[in-house]
């Protein structure tokens, strides 16, 4: 088990840029006027192997109207073109082919005076038919498959439940801190979306480290008498108000779709959700493999445990308030 601990370290300690930079491709398809469009993408890069000059593929109706320019931003190509299109691009598909290294687009669609939709490409879905008008049940699919993989492929949400409920242990004191964790990101969520709240998405990133490191500490102390030992539910939410602004800033990344934003908010949390469920149950069956074959260990290993989580989020703390 000492092992597993120290290979988890390895692993997290290789891999601490992965909290930012686990974000889809991005392409925004914006009509102007009658004929003229405006296309855009975000195509982050992960290694010098990735492909740079990928460009998505238009639909039929459609072709380039000028240059391809494309900007680096930090471990990403930022690409726009003029399109010019003939008649009604309802219909007709719009994709992105270069998928190898990345593993999904989220297209943007806006055409003039009619909603935006919001369609979720993949390897084995590279292109997504364009609607006359998005449906409810389009919304609610694609919201919800964002939520789950933005919940697991956020490293730094991920690590923060898996240290929550380390730090928990026990079946129904994690079901009740899991719920007031929920609640408050809910809350968070809505708020930012809607307009009512904000705050500066680098301090949030900022803080959601400093989390990490907190439950970690908690975690290496072992101690029964601190707050978060007696009181773990409100510690999560407290910090769960603090990772909805997190959860926001994803979402306002992706956009949400004019007319559908109550499900698209709504399928998108219960996405996060089920991700979320996803990660406490396998930590948790874990723990219990753990008291059943050597019970006598677990101490130690959760001691253990707490510093790769621990080093992992100082590094981002680090990292992040350098930035």
């Amino acid at each position: 088990m000492i092992r597993l601990i120290a290979a988890l370290a390895l692993l997290l300690a290789a891999s601490p840029a992965l909290a930012d930079e686990m974000r889809p491709v991005a392409i925004q398809f914006e009509q102007l006027n009658e004929t003229n469009w405006r296309l855009g993408w975000r195509q982050p890069i992960a290694s010098a192997a990735d492909e740079r000059g990928a460009v998505p593929q238009l639909p039929a109706a459609c072709a380039l109207a000028g240059p391809v320019e494309r900007d680096m931003a930090p471990l990403a190509v930022v690409g726009r073109a003029p399109v010019v299109c003939t008649g009604s691009v309802a219909g007709q598909r719009l994709g992105w082919p270069a998928f190898p290294g990345q593993g999904e687009a989220i297209l943007r669609v806006a055409p003039r005076e009619r909603p935006v939709q919001v369609h979720r490409l993949t390897p084995e879905e590279p292109y997504a038919t364009i609607t006359a008008r998005p449906g409810a049940v389009q919304v609610w699919r694609s919201y919800f498959a964002i939520g789950v993989d933005h919940i697991l492929a956020g490293w730094d949400h991920l690590l923060f439940v898996i240290a929550l409920v380390l730090l928990v242990r026990r079946p129904w004191p994690v079901v009740k801190a899991a719920t007031a964790f929920t609640l408050a990101h809910s809350l968070t969520l809505a708020a930012v979306t809607l307009g009512f709240a904000g705050i500066r998405q680098d301090v949030v990133e900022a803080l959601i480290a400093l989390s990490i490191v907190f439950l970690a500490v908690e975690i290496a102390r072992g101690a029964r008498g601190t707050l978060t030992q007696r009181l773990p539910w409100l510690v999560a939410f407290a910090f769960g108000l603090l990772h909805g602004f997190g959860f926001a800033g994803a979402l306002r990344e992706i956009g949400l779709p004019e007319g559908e934003v109550p499900a698209a908010l709504v399928s998108f949390n219960i996405g996060v959700e089920a991700g979320q469920l996803l990660v406490v149950t396998a930590v948790l069956a874990a723990l219990a493999l753990l008291r059943r074959i050597r019970p006598a260990d677990e101490p130690l290993v959760l001691r253990a445990a707490a510093y790769p989580v621990g080093i992992v989020g100082a590094y981002w703390l680090i990292e992040r308030i350098a930035a």
